[in-house]
Order: structure tokens, then C-alpha cells, then sequence
């Protein structure tokens, strides 16, 4: 599982300019399976993804497609992460470590 974590690297205005292909590009990546959460961080200086099924370099290819980035209104930080304890609704993406 992943977070891609996004900060802003432009004036919220900017952002706002590339908002509406985001999040259509957001709803295509929920219709695929492959995001499970996402929002804006509190203050508003970016937002979160949370993101399974995918590898990492699939998941750097998706945020290099983000309208965002190609606007170069945000950065990404991608974290990586076992799920091993998830809540009953995301027992499907619950990862089992390797020992």
C-alpha cells in the first residue's frame, strides 16, 4: 500500500486552475480499484492518497500523470507500507508480512 502524499509548489489559486482534471483523473484511478481514500490536508497545503494494488513504480507513473504534477502545481512524496491491520472494510487490500 502506498501514501502519496502531495504538496503544493503553487499559489492555492493555481491549483484551483487544474482542480476539476484532477479530479476526474482521481475518479478514473477509484473506477480502477487502485485508490481507496483521498483528501486535502489540514492546513490546505497539499492533499493524501491512500493507493493498493499497484507496484511502486506504477504508482510513481499514476502521480506523474496527475494533472497537478503535469501542471507543476505539487510535488509527490511517495511512503510505502504493509497494511498488516486494517479496518473490517479494507480487510481486501490486508497485507501479510514476509518473514
Amino acid at each position: 500500500m502506498f501514501v502519496m502524499e502531495l504538496t503544493y509548489t503553487a499559489p492555492v489559486e493555481a491549483v484551483e486552475d487544474e482542480m476539476d482534471a484532477h479530479i476526474a483523473w482521481l475518479d478514473g484511478y477509484y473506477a480502477a480499484g487502485v485508490f481507496l481514500a483521498s483528501g486535502r490536508k489540514v492546513p490546505r497545503d497539499g492533499g493524501v492518497i491512500l493507493a493498493a494494488g499497484v507496484s511502486r513504480a506504477e504508482v510513481e507513473k499514476i502521480a506523474a500523470e496527475d494533472p497537478f504534477s503535469v501542471a507543476g502545481v505539487c510535488a509527490y512524496r511517495i511512503t510505502e507500507f504493509m497494511a498488516t491491520r486494517t479496518s473490517a472494510d479494507l480487510s481486501a487490500v490486508r497485507e501479510n508480512p514476509v518473514t
